[in-house]
C-alpha cells in the first residue's frame, strides 16, 4: 500500500510539473512565432501563397488551433509515448536529441555522486569517532569553505589550474572510450561533487554523534567490538536517513548545477541542451527536459523512502 501511495503522489508530482511548465512556455510567447518568425505576426494579405502554407502546416502540426487544455492533453498523450515532438528550429525530434544527451549528463551526475559518497563517508566516521577534537574542529572549517564556494567560481578555477596552466586534464569533452569519458569529465565531477561531499559529511558525522550515544552502541562495546566494527556495523545505518534525504534532492538539483559545468567544459549533455533552447525559444526541446529532470526527482526519492525500510527495520512501508 505504501508503494501505490507513493506512487500515485509522484504521478500527481509529475502532472502538476508538466502543466505548470506547459502553461509557461505558453503565456512566455507565441509558439507560432517560435516557429516562423515575423511571418505568423504579418498581414495575411502581406503574405505569399508559400508563406500562407507554411502557417497552415504549422497550426496543424502543433494544433495551434485548439484550445490550452486539448493541446496540453495532445502533448502529454504524446509525451506518455516517448512522442516529445519537434524541435522548433531544426525540425529534429525532441527525443533523438534528448538519447544523444541524456547519457552524458546522468553519467556525470553519477561520477559526482560517487566521488561525494565515497569522500563523504570515511570523512564523517572519522570526525565522528573524534568529536570536538581539533582534527573535528579543522574539518568544519575544510567542509563550510567547501560549502561556501560556489560553483561556478570552482569551475573556473579548476579549469583554469588544471586543465589549462598544468595541462594535467583535457579542455574538452572526450567521448571516445569509456577511460577518455571519466578522465575528461573527472574535474566537472569534482565541481558538483564538492558541495555534495561538505554537505554529507556534515549530516552523516551529526547524525553518528547522536548514534554513538545510544544504548545498543554502549551494548556493543560491552561485548568488546572494535571502535572499528561499531562505527561501520552498527552506527553507520541508522545515521544515513539524513544524508539519503538530501542525497534524492540533490540528485535532481545537480541539473541545475550541470548547466555551469557543461557549458563551461562543451559537455553536449542536458544542462547545455536547456541553455541552448531556451536562448532559440524551442519550447518542445525545454518541455522535455523539464518533464525528464521531474520524473526523475520523484522517482529518486521514491526509491530513497523505500530504502529507509532497509536501514533501519523499524521503519515500515505500510505506514
Amino acid at each position: 500500500m505504501y508503494i501505490i501511495k507513493r506512487l500515485s503522489q509522484m504521478l500527481l508530482v509529475v502532472l502538476a510539473v508538466t502543466f505548470l511548465a506547459f502553461a509557461a512556455m505558453n503565456l512566455l510567447g507565441d509558439p507560432l512565432t517560435n516557429l516562423l518568425g515575423p511571418i505568423a505576426e504579418a498581414d495575411p494579405a502581406d503574405l505569399t501563397d508559400d508563406q500562407r502554407e507554411d502557417l497552415i502546416e504549422a497550426r496543424e502540426t502543433y494544433y495551434l488551433d485548439d484550445p490550452f487544455l486539448v493541446r496540453y492533453g495532445r502533448w502529454l498523450g504524446d509525451m506518455v509515448t516517448g512522442d516529445f515532438g519537434r524541435s522548433f528550429k531544426n525540425n529534429v525530434e525532441v527525443r533523438t536529441e534528448i538519447a544523444n544527451r541524456l547519457p552524458v549528463t546522468l553519467f556525470l551526475m553519477v561520477y559526482a555522486q560517487l566521488l561525494a559518497i565515497v569522500i563523504a563517508i570515511p570523512w564523517a566516521v572519522y570526525t565522528a569517532s573524534r568529536a570536538y577534537r581539533l582534527g573535528d574542529k579543522a574539518s568544519t572549517i575544510v567542509s563550510f569553505g567547501m560549502l561556501g564556494i560556489p560553483v561556478f567560481a570552482l569551475v573556473v578555477l579548476l579549469f583554469w589550474a588544471f586543465a589549462v596552466r598544468w595541462q594535467i586534464f583535457p579542455t574538452r569533452f572526450d567521448d571516445s572510450d569509456l577511460g577518455s569519458r571519466v578522465w575528461s569529465l573527472f574535474l566537472p565531477a569534482v565541481a558538483l561533487a564538492t558541495p555534495l561531499i561538505a554537505t554529507y559529511q556534515r549530516l552523516l558525522r551529526t547524525d553518528l554523534i547522536s548514534t554513538l550515544q545510544e544504548d545498543f552502541i554502549a551494548v556493543a562495546r560491552a561485548k568488546g567490538m572494535s571502535n572499528r566494527h561499531v562505527l561501520f556495523r552498527h552506527a553507520l545505518r541508522p545515521s544515513l536517513f539524513s544524508m539519503l534525504t538530501v542525497f534524492g534532492i540533490n540528485t535532481g538539483a545537480l541539473i541545475g548545477g550541470s548547466i555551469v559545468v557543461e557549458q563551461y567544459f562543451g559537455i553536449p549533455g542536458i544542462g547545455r541542451a536547456v541553455i541552448e533552447a531556451i536562448i532559440r525559444d524551442d519550447f518542445p526541446v525545454v518541455l522535455a527536459v523539464v518533464v525528464i529532470v521531474s520524473v526523475m526527482f520523484v522517482v529518486i526519492n521514491v526509491l530513497v523512502d523505500i530504502l529507509y525500510s532497509y536501514l533501519d527495520p523499524r521503519v515500515k512501508l505500510d505506514a
